[in-house]
């Protein structure tokens, strides 16, 4: 599927907004104000939260990027997409999100999952 809110488009370049003073710009555009967020390592509840979350995570590891790797597959205002995060053009960590938005094209909540999808069970 190609077509999908440009929020996500949007939610990412937060990630990878090098000024952190711009961070919130992107996500004025991309999110709801009460937006979830969830992965394994972090929750927040609201886009300050979210906004803290990211500005934290770009102090910390300030040459990581960002990239969407899939296609978006989406229905009823739910969006999946692969994801990766690099350093120095080197995968770091893989992961997949679901994304919620509303009728408006915000996103309302990020269910994040790290690493490639686990083996089948025998």
């Amino acid at each position: 599927m190609s077509d999908f809110p440009e929020s996500l488009v949007h939610y990412l370049a937060a990630w990878n907004e090098l000024d952190t003073s711009k961070v919130r710009e992107h996500l004025d555009r991309s999110c709801s104000p009460d937006v979830l967020f969830i992965d394994p390592a972090n929750t927040t509840r609201n886009i300050d939260e979210l906004e803290a979350m990211i500005i934290k995570g770009r102090v910390d590891r300030p040459t990581a990027s960002y990239h969407r790797v899939s296609g978006v597959d989406g229905h009823n205002l739910r969006y999946r997409y692969l994801w990766e995060v690099r350093i120095g053009g080197d995968p770091l960590l893989p992961g997949m999100d679901v994304t919620t938005v509303n009728e408006e094209g915000k996103i309302l909540q990020i269910d994040g999952f790290f690493g490639p999808f686990p083996e089948l069970e025998a």
